[in-house]
């Protein structure tokens, strides 16, 4: 029997594979203090761009582990009076669920893999009601296309979002790469903040 070479899907998930572990070890090897730093120039221009003031509805994430710290920016979304969306895994569907959060300290369990999220009690809200998303990923290119995790939870929900809404993404400038390897149901970003 002989094994011909890995079909394009299986190539593209090994090339995924192999950049996501080199960004995450560069992201990790980070020290923390140019992490905090970076993530609290980042979080004020998100503040200043247009798109986030004009929305009433904003999707964030609660961070964890080397991401940018979100804390900053959950915390001004509920200072600014707009509504805020965290997102909880339904295990079952496979799929984020955007739920409404209005005390992210009572609101906030660990979830799966440790990660934050909100609380079953939290309102199920329909994504289509969404005006600003920001959105996490392992690397990204100037152009939008965007590594995740490797799950496809956040392109089934960027799937499900209104066409209207704003997709941001916010990295470190270490997570920027030239191009990277976009499967049929990769989902892009409108702009990427960095610190830079």
């Amino acid at each position: 029997m002989t094994h011909g070479a890995a079909s394009p899907a299986e190539a593209i998930k090994q090339a995924k594979a192999e950049l996501r572990a080199a960004v995450l070890a560069r992201r990790d090897a980070a020290d923390f203090a140019s992490r905090i730093r970076h993530s609290q120039t980042i979080t004020q221009k998100l503040f200043a761009l247009p798109e986030y003031r004009a929305a009433a509805v904003v999707a964030a994430y609660a961070s964890f582990g080397s991401e940018l710290d979100t804390a900053e920016f959950i915390a001004r979304i509920l200072a600014d009076g707009k509504v805020l969306l965290l997102p909880r895994i339904n295990r079952a569907q496979r799929a984020l669920e955007l739920r409404h959060v209005k005390n992210p300290g009572a609101d906030l369990v660990a979830g799966v893999w440790g990660i934050r999220e909100p609380a079953e009690r939290c309102r199920i809200i329909n994504p289509a009601k969404v005006e600003f998303l920001l959105v996490p990923g392992v690397a990204f290119t100037a152009g939008g296309a965007r590594l995740g995790y490797g799950g496809g939870f956040y392109d089934r929900l960027l799937a499900s979002v209104d066409q209207r809404a704003v997709r941001i993404a916010a990295a470190f400038e270490l997570q920027m790469v030239e191009q990277l390897p976009e499967g049929p149901h990769d989902q892009r970003v409108g702009k990427v903040i960095t610190e830079k």
